[in-house]
């Protein structure tokens, strides 16, 4: 079966986590700050930190901005569920709005209709590494989330995505363009949010036992205590994460320009085809992490289970956050998310394929009985 999503990992991971596992020490420590350290450097981001899950980091994320409590978070429907969940868990109101058709990005003008007195902050989406024009939704004052879980190879006028949001984060599971197995990130342009993160990421705890007891002097009084400076749930990642992370960094590179190269297989063969509308490429001077290809396509269910018989599973991300009844939203009407819905169709694309697999994706597609 070929699958719609992956990664590819090899000898290198394999090597850097027996050498981690080889020093008995697989929980939080240095690996993890070298992987946050190269990330940085690579990426060139001023403040960043390692947690255990692109999920958590929203929550994070959204936490950090101190948002009054029930006020409302603007995010764009067609999303996963973790955008959603990190608004509600914050005790916060999601605000569903519309996409672009064609980009499947938010765009000021659906942001606008979804502006109330009660508005506190925007999340956007760089949906399968697409570069949301973050500047003009910027502009609209009020405080952004980025969410670049599709986007950690991206770049929007020369800078990476998450670095010009007040605050951002990455996804590194399974099948993103980097992987750690599970894991995330958080950045913000704001150097005491990231120290404030650091200390939540660990239960709240601004010193730990370690710290206090391989610092302090043992005359004192409970030299071995911790203090907690805040309620959080622990986020931290592992050493074995960070390991795998450090592998995968140094391969980057190969493993986008191998996703760019099936993009660009699709983007050819498929612009004849007049039943299939592609999506869009990054813009001149913008960079695209091609993580998934979504086409659109009349009869999707039919072509899915076509290509399905034949050995290659596709799907649709996402399913509008909008129509599912536990936000309550069910009778608001967002166009273009719900013609996505009818005609999305991801394909597959990963670093794993090969050019029989891309080959045999395309002429399957083209040879589909409209």
């Amino acid at each position: 079966m070929i699958s719609v999503f992956g990664s590819k990992v090899g000898k290198e991971e394999i090597e850097n986590v027996n050498e981690c596992m080889m020093s008995q020490w697989m929980g939080f420590g240095k690996i993890v700050n070298k992987f946050e350290q190269e990330f940085s450097k690579k990426f060139q981001l001023n403040n960043f930190l390692m947690v255990d899950s692109g999920s958590n980091a929203l929550f994070m994320a959204v936490k950090l901005l101190n948002l009054p409590a029930g006020s409302e978070v603007i995010l764009p429907s067609y999303t996963w569920v973790s955008c959603a969940q990190a608004i509600v868990m914050a005790n916060l109101k999601p605000i569903f709005c519309d996409v672009d058709l064609n980009t499947m990005n938010v765009r000021v003008s659906d942001i606008e209709r979804s502006i109330t007195k009660e508005t506190s902050a925007i999340m956007v989406v760089d949906y399968a590494g697409l570069p949301v024009k973050i500047d003009e939704i910027s502009q609209l004052g009020y405080p952004i989330i980025e969410d670049a879980a599709h986007a950690v190879f991206s770049r929007y006028k020369g800078s990476a995505c998450g670095s010009l949001a007040d605050i951002a984060i990455y996804s590194f599971d399974a099948v993103k363009n980097l992987t750690v197995g599970e894991g995330g990130g958080i950045t913000t342009k704001d150097e005491k949010l990231i120290k404030r993160a650091s200390k939540l990421r660990y239960c709240g705890i601004g010193k730990s036992g370690f710290d206090s007891a391989t610092t302090q002097d043992k005359n004192q009084s409970k030299w071995w205590e911790y203090n907690i400076e805040e309620t959080f749930i622990k986020m931290l990642p592992t050493n074995i994460a960070g390991s795998i992370g450090l592998a995968q960094l140094k391969k980057i590179d190969i493993l986008q320009s191998r996703r760019k190269e099936i993009w660009d297989a699709y983007q050819n063969e498929f612009k004849h085809v007049n039943w299939i509308e592609n999506p869009v490429d990054a813009e001149n001077g913008d960079r695209h992490s091609y993580f998934t290809y979504c086409i659109r396509v009349p009869e999707r269910d039919r072509l899915a289970n076509f290509l399905l018989e034949n050995g290659i599973y596709t799907t649709l991300r996402y399913h509008p956050l909008h129509l599912n009844p536990i936000y309550k939203s069910t009778d608001l009407y967002l166009k273009n998310s719900e013609v996505l819905n009818k005609r999305g169709l991801n394909i597959p694309l990963h670093p794993r394929l090969t050019d029989a697999d891309v080959n045999k994706v395309i002429q399957k597609i083209k040879s589909f009985n409209i």
